[in-house]
């Protein structure tokens, strides 16, 4: 994967540094879709490299974005929506239940 994204990039491989593994790491990932496919009737809408290419655009094209996460800018957004979030879900919904009565 680390060797497609790169060549999409047209970065060079000199780039992949290798780490050591951990305890219990899987050693390989594999997905096989034949079961969507033959019981479902599900199939990819998109190429893996197409998805990917999609991807690395998307981001190419949003480098604010990008700077912004860098920076932390969206702890901003967690902090707000996901730190208290029990209490604001809790808030939520009491406002919710209000208005319908």
């Amino acid at each position: 994967m680390v060797r497609r994204i790169l060549k999409l990039t047209g970065k060079p491989e000199s780039l992949v540094s290798y780490v050591q593994d951990r305890p219990g790491h899987d050693r390989r990932y594999a997905l096989d879709c034949t079961k969507c496919e033959t019981e479902l009737g599900w199939r990819p809408d998109i190429t893996l490299e197409d998805g990917l290419r999609h991807t690395i655009e998307w981001y190419k094209n949003r480098s604010d974005w990008v700077a912004d996460v860098r920076a932390g800018e969206y702890l901003t957004y967690y902090e707000k929506y996901y730190d208290n979030r029990d209490s604001s879900l809790h808030a939520i919904g009491s406002s919710v239940t209000k208005k319908s009565h």
